[in-house]
């Protein structure tokens, strides 16, 4: 489907499967949720409403199955495929050639020394350091290893060490996004600085109104200030949360700072140096935004009180990117995001199996299922927060019919 209209999933939401239920959703917490599966908990999974709840693997991170429902089938067949193993050994190699990519960049930076050719280095690095948030993000899902502790060690080293960014923050920010995907008031990634709904953008006063009136023009503009968000509220996390192992949180975290600023201070001139430093964070968030803005921009937006079965829910919401492996590589696998959202414990290299699987159990049951190219992507995205945008402009006063009588004091 390339010509996805946001209100072909509305309908598909509201076809008998949607049931209206109070918001449940609070502050962010520092643990990530769980819910009780069998006798077992699994972390970092929405609750499913539903009876009769199966008992699952320890692979298994999504809701919780349950025996004949539609996405308990879907499981099942996935399950039988083999696409929910651990895939360690890609793991390896992956992490390996990000590191060796990492080690080079910075080699290369200090042999370069004090030059404007640094500025090559640096759009080398901004490629680079998105590598390292890809595989925090597999960690933090689980993805990788089969221990929590495990995937945690993983994801501290990949994202607070490397590139300056708190796994603990992540995961508890993006945990709730899946547990509650493009749903005002409850997914933080549509409550920050873009309004993805009329309601949302009419409500904002001065200058939140003025963006959310220009968004589309100014939405890649912004991405270049991206890096530095997620690194202020990674900060922010470990100062004022309760996350788990906060002392080593900080204190990679401050190593990561401190290493980058000393060696890029070190070896260039102080203006040369803040140049640098812009444009390696800058394009470094440009490259994340652009990575996440095709998943779900554009698609179905859900109200606090509006609830589906967890098939419908994470399928309607979500966008996949067609392309080859390079596309997978260069999106990190995010380009699956509908087989992401329904498996997020699914290894990065299943993704692709997944997909003609997952589509066509869709198709069987008349779900929609979103897929386009990269560019079309970003053209729908532009073109709901414009949409959107205009909802923020005065309204239009009616043309008055000719020869109708004048109104008092007009």
């Amino acid at each position: 489907m390339d010509n996805w209209d946001n209100s072909i999933g509305r309908v598909a939401l509201r076809s008998g499967t949607v049931q209206r239920v109070p918001p449940a959703i609070g502050p962010p917490v520092a643990t990530e949720p769980a819910v009780v599966v069998g006798s077992a908990v699994v972390a970092g999974s929405p609750v499913v409403a539903e009876p009769e709840v199966v008992a699952e693997s320890p692979a298994h991170t999504g809701p919780p199955v349950v025996r004949g429902s539609e996405y308990a089938m879907l499981m099942r067949r996935v399950r039988q495929a083999g696409l929910l193993e651990r895939r360690v050994r890609y793991y390896v190699w992956v992490a390996g050639f990000a590191a060796a990519a990492w080690l080079a960049g910075w080699v290369a930076f200090v042999l370069v020394g004090d030059s404007w050719w640094q500025l090559a280095v640096a759009v080398a690095l901004a490629v680079v350091f998105p590598q390292f948030a890809f595989l925090g993000h597999d960690a933090g899902h689980r993805q990788i290893f089969r221990t929590r502790r495990a995937n945690h060690l993983f994801g501290l080293i990949a994202g607070n060490l490397a590139i300056g960014v708190s796994i603990g923050w992540w995961t508890s920010n993006h945990n709730r996004h899946h547990a509650h995907p493009n749903t005002e008031d409850a997914d933080p990634d549509i409550m920050g600085v873009l309004a993805h709904s009329d309601g949302r953008a009419r409500a904002g006063r001065g200058l939140r109104r003025l963006i959310f009136r220009y968004q589309a023009w100014l939405f890649f503009p912004m991405l270049l200030l991206e890096g530095w968000s997620l690194h202020g509220a990674s900060a922010k996390a470990v100062a004022s949360w309760d996350i788990r192992d906060r002392f080593w949180e900080g204190a990679l975290l401050g190593a990561h700072a401190l290493g980058y600023l000393i060696v890029v201070f070190g070896v260039l001139s102080p203006v040369k140096a803040v140049v640098f430093i812009a444009v390696q964070q800058g394009l470094f968030g440009l490259y994340m935004g652009c990575t996440f803005a095709p998943n779900h921009k554009g698609m179905a937006v859900l109200t606090p009180g509006e609830s589906a079965d967890f098939l419908r829910r994470q399928v309607l919401t979500s966008r996949n990117v067609r392309g080859g492996r390079f596309t997978d590589i260069a999106l990190g696998g995010l380009n699956y995001q509908i087989e992401h959202h329904l498996f997020p414990a699914m290894p990065r290299p299943s993704l692709r199996r997944a997909r003609p699987l997952v589509a066509r159990f869709c198709a069987e049951r008349g779900v929609p299922y979103c897929e386009t190219g990269l560019l079309d992507s970003y053209s729908q995205a532009l073109r709901h927060l414009n949409a959107v945008g205009k909802a923020t402009w005065p309204a239009e006063p009616e043309p008055v019919a000719a020869g109708a009588p004048k109104q008092p004091g007009a």
